[in-house]
């Protein structure tokens, strides 16, 4: 074993703005253990999914304009957590690079289809079988969530939301199967970066 296999790969990420103030600890080689606190008790719950699945150790903490709406915070917070994602990552050298993942929650399923490719970009799809509100907010918020993310990780995710009838079960397979796509996709199995041009960017 290598001395690079050794090293945990970790980062911490603060923010402070007029809208949000936001500390986040990140270790992609954890062991799921999670502690997020964000004033948005939905956040908390699917970040803390998230995570977990992922098998990712990760401490947050958020304060943000709630009293406008949760629209600043769980943008934000997402975000901060790719960003985190990113420079855990460093060069990328030897992940798996590519995963998908889906978990079934009750009657709803969703596909999770992601690559680590430096490039970010977000298709998501299924919206129209979400509620208008979810947990007090717009629906559209989630979609806002997933693309504040593979915009600070820098992450190609399709996001697909195939059937279902409640919000909270439909968002739950999303952010499970995610988990379980990022710790297959962050997984080092190589010597080299996993691209012919020989970088990720």
């Amino acid at each position: 074993m290598t001395h690079s296999t050794l090293l945990q790969r970790r980062a911490t990420v603060t923010r402070k703005t007029k809208e949000t103030d936001i500390e986040l600890m990140l270790c992609l080689d954890g062991k799921g253990d999670v502690t997020i606190s964000t004033g948005f008790g939905m956040a908390d719950h699917m970040f803390t999914l998230l995570s977990f699945w992922a098998g990712f150790d990760c401490s947050l903490s958020c304060r943000g304009d709630l009293h406008v709406d949760a629209h600043h915070t769980v943008e934000d917070l997402a975000l901060c957590f790719g960003q985190a994602l990113d420079l855990a990552l460093g060069d990328r050298k030897g992940i798996a690079r590519t995963a998908s993942a889906r978990v079934p929650m009750d009657e709803a399923l969703a596909d999770i289809c992601l690559d680590l490719s430096g490039r970010p970009f977000l298709v998501f799809r299924g919206q129209e079988l979400l509620p208008p509100l979810i947990a007090g907010e717009e629906s559209d918020l989630w979609r806002e969530c997933f693309k504040s993310l593979a915009s600070g990780a820098k992450m190609n995710l399709h996001v697909g939301m195939q059937y279902g009838t409640n919000g909270h079960h439909l968002l739950e397979s999303a952010f499970k199967g995610l988990g379980l796509a990022l710790r297959a996709a962050v997984i080092r199995n190589r010597d080299s970066i996993l691209s012919t041009k020989g970088s990720l960017d």
